[in-house]
């Protein structure tokens, strides 16, 4: 296996530990010199044109730029996700990489149900900053962190005692199942801090700042791999190794942007007459919760649709599973900007009938498509260039033959039908943002349905292809759900608040 002498273990954990070091110094600094300044804006913002504001300049410009920190950030997050895969897949073995591929599935169905709450709090808190009911938008916030912060414990707990026999019930092969267990175990007791990073991130969204968690995530991408390094080579902890050092990365993010968001808050004053801010409202929390509900399912759907599907890979074997694994790693840094523009309409569209103004939020709708046409192609060119090369960066060809074709299958079959999930990101980010979230949680169980019934349904006829064909499929007909939807306008005269 490439570099797996001492030597070139050493470069590797050399170099990669000095790029962690450094670049947590370059991202920690001007992360400090915000904290000092933010305080500075808040009020700025309520009475001074930003450089590309939601609610006057154009919309393709200012969706744009407002999505562009959300795709880096997302993209350095996947970064940091990937990197456990790499290391554990060429320092540790096949199996290795097959146990924490295992895993995946089912930490990000809880990460999903984090981003599903954010977007509820998101929603709410865009349209009162749309109508400058500052005092209220701080509440909302604060009610959101109070409760999904218990939510989080609750469910940490929960996937700490059953992620053993949920990977039993997935037919985890036996090779890899303790190792994925350990992994599972270490991620659930830090699982309060990845949640809370996550509904973090959707506020500092929402108040139009997508540039705070970029640093913060280009910081924790930074340390997560030189602690896997620290962790798989000088400790030899194997997968444990990979876990703990996700865990500590984006704890100490969570802190971090914990105080940020709290002084940033501070900057937003009630206007004369308005309401001043309370820590709880249960009424503002009701509004979230019929949001963040149908969001949750949304935005986990998808999670859930890889989680079964995955007990049909399982059934595979450890080397497809890696193959399936790497695969999906790639997947999920190719709709990186698809997601981060459907999250930016999101926010576009609460923010614009917050205003009342529902004719922008069409041009918005228009001008993000031209944006995600555009990721889609660059997509399809790079990945129909270079899909072996990004391939082996998880398998080598020549040492897991079996595994590095799956994968390299896979990768090369779904270049095609990126643009697909973009087109279905958007219109779902309009009818969010509206919170017009009845029709779009449909579509999204109708894909959930497809996926998973022709992956069982069609496995043993076309063999793990089957997996991958279900893929467009689901996500055309959520498309054609949606845009149907969207055409009626009925979005338009939803407002939360």
């Amino acid at each position: 296996m490439r570099h797996s002498g001492p030597r070139g273990k050493i470069m590797w954990l050399e170099g990669y530990c000095f790029v962690a070091g450094m670049g947590a110094v370059l991202i920690v600094l001007p992360v400090l010199g915000l904290w000092g300044n933010e305080g500075k804006r808040g009020n700025k913002m309520q009475n001074n044109k930003k450089k590309y504001d939601m609610l006057k300049d154009s919309a393709g410009k200012s969706l744009f730029f407002f999505a562009l920190p959300m795709i880096l950030g997302n993209l350095f997050q996947q970064f940091y996700n990937m990197a456990d895969s790499v290391i554990v897949g060429r320092f540790v073995g096949e199996d290795a990489l097959a146990a924490v591929g295992a895993s995946y599935s089912l930490t990000t169905v809880f990460i999903m149900i984090a981003i599903g709450g954010g977007i509820g709090a998101s929603v709410i808190t865009s349209q009162y900053l749309g109508a400058r009911e500052y005092g209220r938008m701080k509440t909302s916030v604060y009610t959101a962190l109070i409760s999904f912060a218990a939510v989080s414990v609750l469910l940490g707990m929960f996937g700490f005692a059953m992620c053993g026999p949920i990977l039993n019930a997935l037919h985890t092969p036996q090779n890899i199942l303790a190792d994925a267990v350990l992994y599972l175990r270490i991620y659930f007791v830090g699982l309060p801090f990845l949640f809370m990073y996550n509904i973090l991130s959707s506020v500092f969204n929402a108040l139009g700042n997508s540039k705070t968690p970029l640093y913060l995530l280009i910081f924790s991408s930074l340390l997560n791999v030189g602690l896997d390094f620290v962790m798989v080579l000088a400790f030899g902890m194997g997968v444990a190794g990979v876990a703990v050092a996700t865990v500590t990365a984006q704890g100490l993010s969570a802190v971090i942007s914990f105080f940020l968001l709290v002084h940033t808050l501070r900057g937003f004053r009630p206007e004369a007459g308005q309401e001043e801010n309370a820590y709880y409202n249960w009424t503002m929390l009701w509004g979230m919760v019929k949001i963040a509900i149908p969001s949750m399912l949304q935005q986990s759907i998808v999670s859930i649709g890889m989680l079964l599907v995955q007990s049909v890979v399982n059934g595979f074997g450890s080397s497809v599973l890696a193959g399936y694994t790497s695969g999906i790693r790639i997947e999920s840094i190719c709709i990186v900007p698809m997601i981060a523009t459907g999250n930016a309409v999101s926010t576009f569209t609460a923010q614009n009938l917050g205003a009342g103004n529902p004719e922008r939020v069409k041009k918005g709708y228009a001008a993000a498509y031209g944006i995600v046409f555009g990721f889609g192609a660059l997509i399809f060119l790079v990945l129909s260039a270079f899909h072996g090369q990004i391939i082996s960066a998880f398998i080598e060809e020549g040492s897991g033959a079996m595994a590095y074709a799956t994968g390299d299958a896979y990768l090369f079959f779904m270049r095609f039908f990126f643009v697909f999930i973009g087109m279905k990101a958007v219109t779902d980010g309009v009818l969010r943002g509206a919170g017009d979230v009845g029709v779009f949680t449909l579509a999204n169980l109708v894909n959930l349905g497809i996926r998973v019934f022709v992956s069982f349904r069609f496995a043993g006829i076309w063999g793990v292809e089957a997996v991958w064909y279900a893929v467009p499929m689901g996500w055309i007909a959520n498309y054609v759900i949606s845009f149907l939807w969207f055409l009626t306008e009925r979005w338009s005269r939803k407002k939360v608040v």
